[in-house]
């Protein structure tokens, strides 16, 4: 179960003698003193730093239970304002140390690890709500904010929410999804997070602190600073507070269930439901092995929406036109995809029976799909120990839409790190080749580094906004000071 307002650890950390798998620069007592003069809490000891060297990456799920975690930092920094956030990022800068910025540390692609270890900014001492404006539909809020509090606080004092539902509510925070660009399992009716942003406060390498949006619902006042930030990981400014659209709490809702001969023919109807301007909160399409769970022989899409009745009812109207041809399900189904959709004890229970597992969610243009999922699944079974592997569809857009692989597998000669990288490597190769997005909402990090597009332009912009390059070096592809990635 997860902690509430406070990270969860992703897996217990076995053995008596804790080993980091990453080499961490060094770090000298007069730069953790000038870190300490600048922020009141500020922690060296093994228990805090051994936590704070790991997220939810699931290959170091395995290294855990053989003592091990990926990064050790020399310091944690808990700061309570943007004060100290500044204070600890010019006092990082002066002495030239890495500084990786954390919060719920939920992400599965390594994003908040620090390789090069240095400091650690843990961000989940600034949480809570600053204002909610109701005329304007707008939230002020701090980073460190985990999800699952943020939204009991809007709905039961203020009557609105955000409508930002990722798998992970309970272990993320508002900082985390606009850091690594992250969707909710809403995000067709309320948009992904660079959707539902509109201002951010940022505190920079140097110390300064700017803001960028926020004053108004459209500007042409030069490019969008905000979506800078958003997605960064980190490597180009620390996110300190942040505006967000908010919606009225929703007075129902509606829900269907439709099984299709084929995963391409499901596919499609989300194509047409989309193309005719509905845009129902889910429509989460599973092929027929991951269907297993509700009925075997077809493929399950679920649907729902919620809000206005008048606007809902019209949805689900165009969404039952197009899915006709399709065989009504028990509506149910949606019921029970409700009450499990955030469970994670799995993952934990597979990596315990010495298995490899992992989800790799991509997107891609309708017309790109269906070839993605052939391929991808075909590619993933193709690995040597890959036991199984599936998809489903879990976000629809007008263009296109994110198919989400899930896999696992035992290597057949033991090594747990070659097999998860060749699999990894397998369904990159896939999306690279029909020109979809490696990343739908799970950002890029360690993992995902070696396949971020345009790295010499984001090169050129970390130079502009952190010069040394101490802001999360290493990940999102990035030449790096402290050394080369140490993964894969």
């Amino acid at each position: 179960m997860a902690n509430r307002g406070v990270p969860t650890p992703p897996i217990e950390i076995e053995g008596d003698q804790i080993t980091a798998r990453f080499s961490g620069v060094s770090v000298s007592e007069a730069a953790i003193a000038a870190v300490g003069d600048a922020c009141a809490d500020v922690r060296t000891d093994d228990a805090t730093c051994h936590e704070a060297g790991r997220d939810w990456w699931p290959i170091t799920m395995a290294w855990a239970l053989n003592g091990e975690v990926p990064a050790r930092p020399a310091a944690v920094a808990r700061p309570v304002d943007v004060n100290e956030v500044a204070g600890v990022l010019a006092a990082c800068n002066e002495a030239r140390v890495p500084v990786t910025t954390a919060a719920g540390r939920s992400g599965v692609c390594g994003a908040s690890v620090p390789i090069h270890g240095g400091v650690v900014l843990d961000m989940t001492g600034m949480a809570g709500v600053i204002d909610v404006d109701d005329t304007s539909m707008l939230l002020r809020v701090k980073p460190g904010t985990f999800g699952d509090v943020l939204e009991d606080t809007l709905r039961a004092d203020f009557g609105v929410t955000v409508g930002h539902w990722p798998q992970s509510m309970a272990l993320s925070t508002v900082g985390g999804w606009l850091a690594c660009r992250g969707a909710g399992q809403y995000s067709t009716r309320y948009g992904k997070i660079e959707d539902i942003v509109v201002g951010l406060e940022v505190a920079l390498a140097d110390g300064r602190v700017i803001t960028s949006g926020g004053g108004a619902p459209r500007a042409a006042t030069g490019p969008d600073l905000n979506q800078l930030f958003v997605g960064s990981e980190g490597t180009l400014g620390v996110i300190t507070e942040a505006v967000l659209r908010i919606h009225p709490l929703p007075t129902t809702d509606r829900r269907a269930a439709y099984g299709f001969a084929s995963f391409a023919e499901g596919n499609d109807a989300c194509r047409r439901i989309l193309r005719r301007g509905a845009t129902p909160a889910v429509l989460r399409l599973y092929d027929e092995r991951e269907s297993r769970r509700y009925i075997e022989g077809t493929n399950v899409l679920l649907v729902l929406d919620e809000g206005d009745p008048a606007v809902i009812d019209a949805v689900m109207q165009v969404v039952a036109e197009e899915c006709a041809g399709a065989q009504s399900l028990d509506v149910d189904f949606v019921g029970q995809w409700l009450d499990h959709r955030n469970e994670t004890s799995a993952l934990q229970e597979a990596y315990r029976k010495d298995l490899v597992v992992d989800t790799t969610e991509v997107s891609a243009t309708w017309r790109a799909l269906p070839a993605i999922y052939d391929e991808g699944v075909a590619a993933l079974k193709a690995v040597d120990g890959m036991w199984v592997a599936s998809a489903h569809q879990s976000h629809s857009y007008l263009d296109g839409a994110c198919i989400y692989f899930t896999w696992a597998g035992q290597p057949t000669d033991g090594d747990k790190d070659r097999f998860y990288n060749a699999a990894w490597v397998a369904i990159m190769d896939v999306i690279a080749a029909h020109g979809g997005a490696v990343s739908h909402h799970h950002g890029m990090g360690i993992n995902r580094a070696p396949w971020t597009p345009n790295t010499e332009v984001l090169a050129s912009l970390k130079g502009a906004l952190d010069p040394h390059g101490i802001l999360n070096p290493g990940k999102l592809g990035l030449p790096s000071a402290f050394g080369p990635p140490p993964w894969p």
